[in-house]
């Protein structure tokens, strides 16, 4: 992706069903942004379509000979490939026929959002016992199923739309709770053991490099909300650091400096814009989360030209319509980000 400019994209999820519908909208909108922006389209994800579409279903479907079927508490190992991981993977097969559709002809940038290895070790259950993150093989075997499924989806995707620049946005939401130790076991009385931080760098490690020989041009890594992540995901060698960064405080803005000074680009998700009868949405605001801290920590303002504004999850019940028009401010946002690393 060219540096220079801010860029703007999303994190996967999208409401409805209608994939092609929610496809086509993603990537146009994001195709026809203004110059001093880059849109960053991504590929959808539609978990009202249910567990086989959500994220850790999308993640299930990709794992090479290593089967999932749904339980009583979500996904787990399977001994066999049955009717649920058939739904799933079929799911994968039609958006990506969406986005061939959506995309034809497209020339740019393509962010893949997936689980990442840690996270999805923490959501998965094995076959018959607790959670795959309790047994070390098995989080090695799911990492390493991981890459090559992740990376024979990057290569279908790169069939399907020849003139994409493939980044994938590795999601691990957990990996702080990961490394400190304190995912509850399945039971609850008590926590599974700590993952150590460079070995858990070594699992992600794998999956980036998995898709990077598949023909990815970039992996980043959403740490989700939590700066205790940063170490690890500097660590695994990918090329983003990915955070929601509302609420960090000043130890963690320091920790993105140091992740951004190091040479890592910064993909801030940020919060859905606040709005008012009189006022109407608080672009500015939005962009207030990333602007502010970032001057405050010492990071130079000509650095904002490099950073990806994601657009979060907003909270509840959302339209496709709703979605669109937080997209659509997102980009909004990015202009202002824009103007400000002029500054």
């Amino acid at each position: 992706m060219n540096a220079g400019r801010p860029g703007v994209s999303g994190t996967g999820p999208w409401p409805g069903t209608d994939v092609l519908e929610a496809q086509s909208t993603v990537v146009g909108d994001l195709v026809d942004v203004s110059s001093d922006v880059q849109g960053l389209p991504f590929t959808v994800l539609l978990p009202d379509r249910g567990p086989w579409a959500d994220r850790t279903g999308r993640a299930a479907a990709l794992l090479t000979e290593v089967p999932a079927e749904l339980g009583p508490h979500g996904w787990k190992l399977a001994d066999r490939p049955g009717r649920d991981l058939t739904r799933a993977q079929a799911l994968v097969r039609e958006d990506l026929d969406a986005l061939a559709v959506a995309a034809h002809g497209y020339v740019g940038p393509l962010v893949v959002p997936v689980a990442g290895p840690m996270t999805l070790a923490a959501q998965l259950y094995l076959a018959r016992g607790d959670r795959v993150l309790s047994d070390p093989g098995a989080v090695r075997e799911v990492a390493q199923s991981l890459a090559v499924g992740v990376g024979e989806h990057v290569a279908a995707l790169r069939r399907a739309v020849p003139g994409a620049e493939v980044t994938v946005l590795l999601h691990e939401p957990l990996l702080a709770q990961v490394v400190a130790g304190v995912l509850p076991t399945f039971s609850g009385y008590a926590a599974l053991r700590a993952v150590p931080g460079p070995l858990a760098a070594e699992r992600v490690a794998t999956v980036a490099q998995g898709v990077r020989a598949a023909g990815a041009a970039g992996v980043a890594v959403h740490g989700g909300s939590a700066w205790a992540a940063v170490p690890a995901v500097r660590a695994a060698g990918v090329d983003g650091l990915a955070l929601a960064v509302e609420g960090l405080d000043e130890r963690g803005w320091e920790r993105v400096a140091e992740a951004v000074e190091g040479g890592l680009r910064l993909w801030a998700e940020l919060p859905p814009q606040g709005s008012s009868q009189c006022a109407g949405p608080d672009v500015v605001g939005q962009a207030d989360v990333l602007t502010r801290p970032w001057r405050s920590v010492g990071l130079p303002v000509t650095g904002l030209r490099d950073v990806v504004l994601l657009a979060g999850e907003a909270p509840g019940r959302v339209t496709p319509d709703d979605a669109r028009a937080a997209l659509a401010g997102l980009v909004r946002a990015g202009r202002i980000v824009a103007e400000r690393a002029e500054a």
